[in-house]
């Protein structure tokens, strides 16, 4: 494992700001709250009994219990206890609303003048879509300066419910996108006959890519095509078609300024409304995941050369990272040291 000295070390950006991948819907029952930790923050995450999803800050602005760990019979399950729109603080029972506002403190004759009225608790925009929570991460609260693309294949029953993979990655989110710049590395990575050969384009916050191929088949040659896409540094999503159509949802989520949450989410479309498992579908998926399994080890052992030296046959990689370097609040130079 790698520690955080050494981390340190190796990548020297921040961590990027945009919409990022907290959980999947369905992990979260209404009234249910637990601890997360994203962005290098102690949060909250919990449900509404309306159903309105929500991420906070975690400690209490009293005496700084976590709202995320609850007692009783919550204990070691879930946090605090969800009243209505409010989540309850464990420790002395303070009521915070959706938007971190403390709006009862039920043992008090008025309530506290640093609190009445106030949002007292940081909370994040957040959005629901695709069958994920999302949450808008900017260092210096900025409001959200784009939307989370809402994709037809995961919010619809036409398409099979989601194939799911997770990982924890010692690595920095902006080395882990590069490799979409670097064609040679598939080759010698991952084996493949050729470099692909893909048509990028950068606009603004977005970023798209396709790559057209035929695919051979035991009944000739299938015209096939994937393509790619980025909506910031925390929504990616590849779309193959040919063979067995496929659907992924790629999230990257910076858990801390060197350690990432990522999520692989694969939708395939439903034959005559049954899913399809097995044979080629199956395949298809497998190949993906074990791509990812031989990029980690790379990934959690290299540094980061801001100037590196490239060959006339490597890809767009200093293109790329002047587009990811619009995500840092910083402003971090790409060739920085």
């Amino acid at each position: 494992m790698t520690t955080d000295t050494n981390a340190m070390k190796r990548y020297p950006m921040p961590m990027p700001f945009g919409w990022f991948a907290v959980s999947y819907s369905d992990e979260l029952a209404p009234s249910q709250s637990r601890a997360v930790h994203y962005f290098g923050q102690e949060l909250v995450l919990f449900r509404t009994e309306a159903g309105k999803a929500v991420l906070m800050e975690a400690y209490c602005p009293h005496l700084g219990a976590h709202l995320g760990h609850g007692i009783h019979e919550r204990s070691g399950t879930g946090g605090g206890r969800i009243e209505g729109n409010n989540i309850v603080c464990p420790f002395h029972s303070w009521k915070f609303s959706p938007e971190g506002e403390c709006v009862e403190v039920p043992y008090a004759k008025n309530m506290p003048p640093k609190v009445a009225g106030k949002k007292c608790l940081k909370s994040f925009p957040i959005r629901e879509t695709n069958q994920v929570i999302w949450a808008w991460y900017h260092p210096d609260g900025v409001a959200p300066l784009w939307e989370v693309i809402s994709h037809d294949e995961a919010n619809s029953d036409d398409w099979s419910p989601q194939d799911r993979y997770e990982w924890i990655i010692h690595t920095h989110p902006q080395e882990m996108a590069e490799n979409a710049a670097d064609p040679a590395h598939f080759k010698y990575v991952h084996g493949t006959a050729s470099f692909p050969e893909w048509e990028t384009t950068y606009d603004g916050y977005f970023v798209r890519g396709l790559q057209v191929a035929n695919m051979p088949t035991p009944r000739g040659e299938v015209k096939g095509s994937i393509r790619t896409g980025s909506a910031g540094p925390g929504q990616g999503f590849t779309k193959f078609e040919g063979i067995a159509d496929t659907f992924l949802l790629g999230l990257t989520t910076p858990i801390d300024e060197h350690k990432v949450q990522v999520r692989f989410a694969f939708i395939q479309p439903k034959i005559n409304g049954e899913v399809k498992k097995g044979g080629v579908n199956a395949a298809i998926i497998a190949n993906i995941v074990g791509q990812l399994e031989e990029d980690k080890p790379i990934w959690e052992h290299k540094i980061y050369r801001p100037l590196p030296i490239l060959c006339d046959g490597d890809g767009p990689i200093a293109k790329f990272r002047k587009w990811y370097s619009q995500f840092y609040a910083e402003g971090f130079d790409p060739r920085a040291l």
